[in-house]
């Protein structure tokens, strides 16, 4: 039933959220190339703010739990399971504050409007899956980013999505690289739950009436422990924190 229903309340959803891309991908140029970073950077945040309203417009609703243990004015390195879009969208409006920047793979980089020129433009950077080693210098090249302007990295370790919420393998290769690069950085576990129902029948319909959570579990200062400790009490306080 919920599917059938969700399918005309999708359509609409889907159609605001096209056209906020296509609408923003203008503003976005003109706002980078006139005037800058922040002022691009607050036009992107801007536009996930809309981009979470239309979620609303399904029945969803967003919380984050524990935001003010993230440190300021320091590096961060964000690690997170991966659900949905909406893990995206989300961070990027709840972590405005302290400028996230993604790993995400180059096939975003060109051709969807807004996030593609976001991802080129914003200081994310774009890696080939299929080519670990083009990958290094690029994540290299964040981490002293992050560590010299003091904002934070975005990564997902498990690769792609999870389509049941329970998360896949952590991989440790980015991670690492991120923290012998950023040794002033501090690592943030965040626990992501129930963003898989959003899209638990596939691209489309949407799911219905869901409670999307982010917690965020104690900073990791790097310098206090060995990369092992890190990436066990990482992945340890991520999969402990999902609940679904």
């Amino acid at each position: 039933m919920e599917k059938i229903v969700s399918y005309p309340i999708s359509f609409i959803a889907l159609l605001l959220f096209l056209m906020t891309l296509l609408i923003f991908h203008p503003i976005q140029w003109i706002c980078f190339t006139l005037f800058g970073y922040h002022a691009h950077k607050k036009s992107v945040d801007y536009m996930n703010a809309i981009l979470m309203r239309i979620g609303h417009l399904l029945g969803t609703r967003f919380k984050i739990e524990n935001r003010e243990s993230i440190p300021k004015g320091v590096p961060i390195i964000f690690v997170a399971n991966h659900q949905s879009l909406y893990d995206i969208i989300c961070m990027i409006w709840f972590l405005r504050k302290f400028h996230p920047k993604f790993v995400s793979k180059k096939e975003l980089g060109k051709g969807i409007p807004s996030v593609s020129y976001n991802l080129r433009h914003g200081d994310s950077i774009l890696i080939d899956r299929k080519d670990p080693k083009q990958a290094i210098p690029l994540i290299k090249g964040m981490a002293k980013y992050i560590e010299l302007h003091h904002r934070s990295a975005v990564i997902f370790p498990e690769g792609t999505r999870s389509k049941t919420g329970m998360p896949k393998s952590f991989s440790q290769t980015g991670l690492k690289i991120l923290c012998k690069n950023a040794p002033s950085a501090y690592v943030v576990p965040i626990s992501i739950n129930n963003s898989w129902k959003f899209v638990k029948f596939g691209f489309f319909p949407f799911g219905l009436g869901n409670r999307l959570i982010f917690t965020v579990h104690k900073p990791l200062r790097v310098k206090d422990f060995t990369f092992e400790e890190i990436m066990n009490k990482t992945e340890n306080a991520i999969v402990e924190g999902i609940k679904n």
